[in-house]
């Protein structure tokens, strides 16, 4: 967190401006949100919302977050299989199209390693990757997967799915991003074959 906003009352303003600015952004859409209805819904002026972010850019990368946050917190039972976690957000995530673009834009835009939000992007693509890649190892070792597959490389290419489905989503809605990913990881799971297991 910067500077800005760091003691308990800011902390707690800070708190109430993210939680304001995802429920604004999932119902009015990343284009049809600015941050001055953010600011006028949270009793704030505009220089006054931006007080608690070093940017704009800071400002939507942080409820980025919350909502991987709050993702984690409601979709996240241990022990569930995290392949049927990430269906559930996606399933999620076509009820919220205003973040969807708002993580679609912003991820593209980070590509830049100047821009604000850029490390974290990279940052949270290296922790998905290997939250996913470990998923698959376990499933490996338990025989539930073939032994010889990339479990680094597969996790990469489904969470590319999953971020390239949502673009297609938003151009085409009638996608569903969910049962795209299930096929995905049917053909993985035939791929492996009886009593195969980790190398």
């Amino acid at each position: 967190m910067s500077a800005k906003g760091s003691y308990p009352k800011g902390v707690a303003k800070r708190e109430e401006i993210l939680r304001t600015a995802l429920e604004i952004f999932s119902q009015e859409g990343y284009r049809g949100t600015s941050l001055r209805e953010v600011a006028r819904a949270c009793g704030l002026s505009l220089p006054g919302l931006m007080h608690y972010f070093n940017s704009k850019e800071e400002l939507l990368a942080a409820i980025l977050k919350k909502r991987d946050e709050n993702d984690f917190a409601t979709r996240y039972v241990e022990g569930e299989d995290p392949f049927a976690m990430l269906s559930a957000i996606m399933r999620h995530n076509a009820e919220v199209p205003g973040l969807v673009q708002l993580y679609a834009t912003l991820s593209a835009a980070a590509s830049d390693p100047a821009h604000p939000a850029h490390e974290f992007f990279v940052e949270r693509y290296r922790e998905v990757r290997s939250s996913v890649a470990g998923a698959i190892r376990e499933r490996q070792a338990a025989g539930k997967l073939a032994g010889n597959l990339d479990a680094d490389k597969v996790a990469a290419i489904v969470i590319a799915l999953a971020d390239g489905l949502q673009v297609q989503w938003m151009l085409e809605p009638h996608i569903d991003m969910a049962e795209h990913i299930d096929y995905l990881l049917t053909l993985i799971n035939a791929k492996a074959p009886s009593g195969a297991s980790a190398n």
